[in-house]
């Protein structure tokens, strides 16, 4: 699990907890800010608005999307490359049909199908336009689902001002009694902040999180279209190696080097 994604949950529900429980009234009054009507018309109307948007399998998907978000990223820039330098020694000793073999061991499904575009003698543009059309396809499914959650963000305070007008002209069709005022009032702004903490606390950080995660795959697709079009031309292994760490950050070049050092002693 993605320990940053699951810290901050966890600390946005404290902040909200504490917030709550540092009156008078202590931990009583979360009480009340419990209200069965008032989650209904907020989480109830966001979900189902956004699912005038999407089909039903979009729609399901779109929401299991959330695993996805708390979940550990499994790209390793520095282990791609390193990859994609074994693959380059290999090529460059044996021939591009030895990678043939090499690709039936690789779990990336993106890479193999790259390599197995050049083993096959795919001219090198053609490669080049398949392996990015496919990344522009992955691409355009993570945007459909950050999509999904930037929508339900801003349904969230929407249906919780809708909740509240309702509380409100419940409210005043019974202002006779003076004494039901306040807790009225106090029940139709629930809704409100049910919305606020559907978009700010759920909605909006998934979304976030999610396109961080699509930046970091896709600008690894980019790293392997580079590397797999520089084995297809022959290039040395070490200038493959020094071209695809202009990907990386300082750091991670730093660590990449070590590596690299560790191996050769």
């Amino acid at each position: 699990m993605d320990l940053a994604s699951l810290i901050g949950l966890a600390a946005c529900l404290v902040m909200v907890v504490f917030g709550i429980v540092s009156g008078d009234e202590g931990f009583a009054a979360l009480g009340n800010f419990l209200h069965a009507p008032s989650a209904l018309i907020t989480f109830g109307g966001s979900f189902s608005c956004v699912l005038i948007f999407y089909s039903i399998k979009d729609y399901l998907n779109s929401l299991k999307a959330f695993k996805i978000a708390v979940k550990a990223p499994v790209n390793n820039d520095a282990e791609t490359i390193e990859k994609i330098i074994e693959l380059s020694n290999i090529a460059r000793k044996e021939g591009l049909l030895a990678l043939e073999e090499a690709a039936n061991n690789l779990e990336d499904e993106f890479m193999k199908k790259g390599i197995l575009l050049i083993v096959d003698g795919t001219d090198p543009e053609l490669v080049k336009s398949i392996m990015e059309t496919e990344m522009i396809c992955i691409e355009s499914r993570h945007k459909k689902v950050v999509v999904f959650y930037e929508t339900l963000a801003s349904m969230g305070p929407a249906w919780g001002m809708i909740g509240t007008l309702i509380g409100l002209i419940n409210m005043l069709k019974n202002l006779s009694d003076i004494s039901s005022v306040g807790p009225n009032m106090s029940t139709a702004l629930i809704t409100t902040l049910y919305g606020s903490i559907l978009a700010n606390w759920i909605a909006t950080p998934i979304a976030g999180k999610l396109k961080y995660n699509n930046d970091m795959e896709i600008m690894m697709k980019e790293v392997m279209i580079e590397g797999l079009l520089s084995i297809q031309a022959g290039e040395n292994p070490r200038v493959i190696e020094e071209k695809l760490k202009s990907f990386l950050s300082p750091e991670q070049r730093e660590a990449l080097n070590k590596g690299d050092e560790a191996g050769g002693e």
